[in-house]
């Protein structure tokens, strides 16, 4: 999957023109994805090729022979046969002079307020290249995935956008790095050791442990002990009214476990067994049930409407309500989610539902993802992961057709994180979609050694963007998976709007939007269209029977002959390489024949409504509020 070839000298003369980009990437991660999408849009052609040894890197460049090799996220060393010969551009999550393989930890263990991304040039000395573009950036207190997901990959995209611009330029020069200039704040840092990560219990306070596991977050999390067992720590939240003796468990919560420090508590929602254990990514009591281990602590659940201040206590679901729209957050880790998990949302769902007092629903997902879909790390632990990945397609399926089925309000997804698999469609049953500008979606389940997945994909994606966009984006026709940046979303009508440039600035845009459409004077006329044209696409093809099609489909998967799924599931939970490597997808260029697409006419859009400040404004239209 790569691209051709040619001498840094003649790198100027090709600008011009879109170029053979080749991306070199340990993993095909949220900001490669980002970056393929901000290349492509900018008519370059990328391809991806994931690779863990420098053989594997020659190999792909003798292959593809590649006008310019970007390295958005490589944790091998690029080889001297590669980089002398070709231009090899580095993403490197640190401010200009950083380097080693542990930055963000080190900015959240050193606790930064400041921090920044660089462009760099491969050189002999990592990280230690030619400059061609950096950002700065505030950083949060957050995990480093979440930095990563937002702050570095928005900053780096920038970054990587100006260095395009720069590569046509034939009389720019990057600076090559000198600590003497007092903008190159960044140092060498060593890789980050358990031995610093180490927590202790006696001693710590609340802000050292939150700090020591947010360094930690998505790799490698801090190896600790619980009940005897080692496990790695991961998705630390503060609680500021539990507390117990330093070191001992004193509450679980929905899968979380609540362990006293020195001065407070904090919650650890995910463990993972050591490197030298088989295991993977759980929620915690799951993961020490597994162990053999039962917790003697209760269980202290939390009202869904309970008005608590943010990083107080850690909940997955939370409901509020302003100005007549009930806001809906569901905040699962990497957007997994769970048979259990998806009950309780869809519990919540009801609530919301059944409030009489507001006029429209946000679905408002979590800042890092909307929904990823099913949960395939639960799905895996399972004694029968077939049974279990059945009744979890059963049970977002029951979440996304209640949001079909509402009548009485207006429902709007609010994208602030990514979307991917079954989260897409989950998203799109929505009258109204809005995404902040640096969301990548992947609305695509085949890569997933032919899963075909469910969630009324096969009526809410086509009634969207049409069959032959719906076999396209899902891969069935191409037998290729790519991801999609909002830009191209809106433009086909996947989504209605985009707009925000951080979590804050997005999230204060939905509410004015939402809050516009719920008093709007033709609100009424626009539910009674709704439930009109909900009536019609049912007497062409009722939802029960789209869901049994995807369910029959779906249950091959699970219980039939074939166990490509399981291999792929497995391999994806294990982190065993790319899923899709199992069962390759054969196009199917017909297949948007088998789409339903509904009858019921569109109607005429009413006036648009405004919303304060920008973006631009929203009408009315099918979908059911479309941008203007």
């Amino acid at each position: 999957m790569c691209a051709t070839s040619i001498k840094r000298s003649t790198m100027n003369e090709l600008t011009d023109n879109g170029l053979k980009v080749l991306f070199l990437v340990s993993a095909h991660n949220s900001l490669s994805q980002r970056a393929y999408i901000a290349l492509t849009e900018l008519g370059h052609d990328v391809t991806v090729q994931v690779v863990s040894a420098a053989h594997q890197m020659e190999a792909a460049v003798a292959v593809h022979r590649p006008e310019l090799i970007v390295c958005p996220m490589l944790k091998t060393f690029i080889p001297e046969s590669i980089w002398r010969e070709h231009r090899c551009l580095v993403v490197h999550p640190g401010p200009q002079g950083d380097r080693g393989p542990s930055s963000l930890d080190w900015s959240i263990e050193l606790g930064y307020a400041e921090w920044g991304v660089t462009v760099l040039e491969a050189a002999e000395e990592p990280d230690a290249g030619d400059v061609w573009a950096t950002r700065r950036f505030a950083t949060r207190p957050v995990g480093k995935s979440s930095l990563y997901r937002h702050e570095v990959r928005s900053h780096a995209i920038e970054a990587l956008l100006e260095t395009m611009r720069k590569l046509a330029d034939p009389s720019f020069t990057p600076e090559p790095l000198d600590y003497s200039d007092p903008n190159v704040t960044g140092q060498l840092r060593p890789l980050m050791k358990q031995a610093v990560r180490s927590i202790d219990w006696t001693s710590d306070s609340t802000a050292t442990v939150l700090r020591r596991i947010r360094a930690a977050e998505g790799f490698p999390g801090v190896l600790d002990s619980i009940a005897g067992i080692d496990f790695h720590l991961f998705g630390a939240h503060a609680e500021r009214t539990l507390r117990g003796v330093p070191g001992e468990i004193v509450a679980t919560r929905n899968g979380g476990l609540c362990r006293a420090t020195a001065d407070g508590a904090v919650w650890i929602t995910q463990l993972k067994p050591p490197k030298d254990v088989e295991g993977f990514k759980l929620p915690a009591t799951h993961a020490l049930a597994l162990a053999g281990v039962t917790l003697d602590v209760p269980e202290v659940g939390v009202p869904l409407h309970a008005p608590i201040p943010s990083g107080h206590t850690w909940r997955e679901i939370s409901y509020e309500e302003a100005d007549g729209v009930g806001y809906l957050y569901f905040d699962f880790y990497n957007g997994a989610m769970s048979t259990e998990q998806c009950r309780r949302l869809r519990e919540a769902y009801a609530y919301a539902r059944s409030r009489r007092t507001t006029r429209a629903i946000v679905l408002m997902g979590g800042e890092d993802f909307f929904s990823n879909g099913i949960h395939l790390n639960v799905i895996e632990a399972a004694h029968d992961p077939g049974e279990e990945s059945w009744f979890n397609l059963h049970a977002i399926d029951d979440v996304v057709r209640d949001i079909l089925e509402t009548d009485s309000h207006l429902v709007i997804s609010a994208l602030c994180g990514d979307a991917a698999a079954g989260g897409v469609p989950f998203a799109v049953a929505a009258d109204h979609v809005v995404a902040r500008k640096d969301v990548v979606l992947n609305p695509y389940y085949q890569h997933m050694g032919g899963l075909y997945g469910s969630e009324y994909w096969t009526y809410v994606l086509p009634r969207r963007v049409g069959a032959e966009l719906t076999a396209e984006l899902t891969g069935i026709k191409t037998g290729k998976f790519e991801p999609i940046g909002t830009r191209r979303a809106k433009e086909i009508g996947l989504i209605d709007d985009v707009f925000g440039d951080d979590v804050t600035g997005f999230r204060a845009q939905v509410r004015a939007v939402a809050a516009k459409l719920a008093r709007h004077q033709d609100r009424h006329a626009w539910i009674e269209e709704k439930r009109r044209r909900r009536a019609a696409d049912e007497r062409v093809k009722p939802l029960e029977a789209y869901r049994g099609e995807e369910m029959a489909r779906s249950y091959e998967c699970f219980f039939g002959a074939d166990r490509s799924y399981h291999e792929a599931r497995t391999r994806f939970v294990y982190k065993l390489g790319a899923p899709c490597v199992v069962a390759p997808v054969e196009p199917q260029p017909a297949a948007a024949e088998s789409f339903v697409i509904t009858s019921a006419p569109a109607p005429a859009p009413p006036a648009p409504v405004a919303a304060a400040p920008a973006p631009a404004p929203a009408e009315i239209g099918w979908r059911l509020v479309s941008s203007a």
